[in-house]
């Protein structure tokens, strides 16, 4: 499988302090250039281009050898066109990480696998590697919206996997 991230997953796992679990969960993570531009921007995070200065060797940039004319690409930032455009060279096996809504819509418009920052939570929650609370109240102080139904569902899910694996102990 190729992970291939987009800006915002990245720039949130940083800020909550959980992108360890990237390669926990998919070992190696591609990024197109268009990402490692945004991330290092002189309008990101303070945090989140120094960890960038310091790129981990699980993190490596790529770039797209298609070049996708498609004008419903357009509305896209370059993070998300570039990323798809990297996971169209092997749709069977790549898997995006991508939360803006129509970088997921054009995804799935084109049967690319994609995941969000929270199903990557949720994800390392149930594998153990992180507490599911403590990231998501982490993430509500920064800018990153979630809307109170899906809050509440992922919460309960995680409550009810932790009291599942607590009731077989």
């Amino acid at each position: 499988m190729t992970v291939i991230a987009d800006t915002s997953p990245l720039h949130y796992l940083v800020l909550i302090d959980a992108v360890h679990i990237l390669p926990a969960l998919f070992g190696k993570v591609t990024i197109p250039g268009a990402v490692l531009r945004e991330l290092s921007a002189a309008g990101a995070p303070p945090d989140v281009r120094a960890w960038l200065s310091k790129m981990p060797d699980w993190l490596s940039v790529e770039s797209a050898r298609l070049r996708l004319q498609d004008e419903r690409l357009e509305s896209l930032g370059a993070g998300e066109r570039e990323a798809i455009a990297l996971a169209l060279e092997d749709p069977s096996e790549a898997l995006l990480i991508m939360d803006e809504a129509k970088g997921r819509q054009e995804a799935a418009n084109r049967h690319l696998r994609f995941i969000g920052t929270l199903g990557v939570l949720d994800t390392a929650a149930a594998r153990g590697l992180i507490d599911l609370p403590s990231c998501i109240g982490r993430l509500s102080r920064t800018n990153f919206y979630i809307t109170p139904s899906i809050l509440k569902a992922l919460l309960d899910n995680d409550l009810r996997r932790r009291a599942g694996g607590q009731s077989k102990r």
